[in-house]
């Protein structure tokens, strides 16, 4: 069985109450769909289990791509960026080196999963970067060139898993004619985290114990002096 994960997004306590809820046991796989950290309170802890528990693996998101651009000095790391450098210390190195590791998706008998979009006539292996992990630029492009929302042009050769946005706004997981899921609804501002048990196809989710974002500003006056930002 392999559980598959919407953004954790440092939420280690609901992260625990979904795995229980699946009644996900050792053997089984767990699969994240990206942005493990950033905005919550508990990256670390989140950190530890991704990069330490035997079966257990994450794709690329945009937050993780950010990481490691900001570190290359190709961009400013924005507030969420700094602050989850501050809750690593000294482990931060270990977690650029870690999120240098994971792949832009990953692909299941049935299924693709990738973190954010999909363009419609291009295969995967050719889908820009800013596209599939996610990123505004991508995002804009899509826009530009379709209109519509992007999951509507949804061409892939088997059913599709992504994470990215909370398309739904209301605890629920985005399914769009059978063939596109997302799964991000949106745990870190105080909703749920989603995850989707394959090969039964069959979603789990728990509530957030917090708007933790909101929280995560007040607890860094240096960065949101008046608690609020991006």
């Amino acid at each position: 069985m392999t559980l598959l994960i919407g953004d954790i997004h440092g939420c280690y306590a609901e992260l625990l109450d979904l795995i229980a809820a699946a009644g996900i046991g050792d053997h089984d796989d767990i699969l994240a769909v990206g942005d493990l950290l950033d905005r919550g309170p508990e990256g670390p802890q989140v950190f530890e289990f991704f990069h330490s528990r035997p079966l257990t693996f994450s794709i690329m998101g945009n937050h993780e791509r950010k990481h490691l651009r900001s570190a290359r000095g190709e961009l400013s790391p924005a507030p969420s960026q700094r602050i989850t450098k501050k809750q690593l210390g000294d482990r931060y190195a270990d977690w650029l080196a870690f999120v240098a590791t994971l792949p832009r998706h990953c692909e299941f008998p049935d299924a693709l999963v990738v973190h954010g979009f999909w363009e419609p006539g291009v295969p995967l292996a050719q889908q820009r970067d800013n596209v599939v992990i996610g990123a505004m630029s991508g995002e804009k492009y899509l826009e530009k060139r379709y209109g519509s929302p992007w999951y509507q042009h949804y061409d892939g050769p088997k059913k599709l898993i992504v994470g990215h946005h909370d398309y739904c706004r209301n605890g629920q997981p985005l399914v769009f004619q059978d063939r596109v899921y997302g799964i991000d609804t949106g745990c870190v501002y105080g909703g749920r985290l989603t995850g989707l048990l394959l090969p039964e196809w069959r979603f789990v989710s728990v509530p957030a114990r917090a708007d933790h974002w909101a929280a995560t500003r007040r607890e860094y006056p240096e960065i949101f002096p008046t608690g609020r930002g991006e």
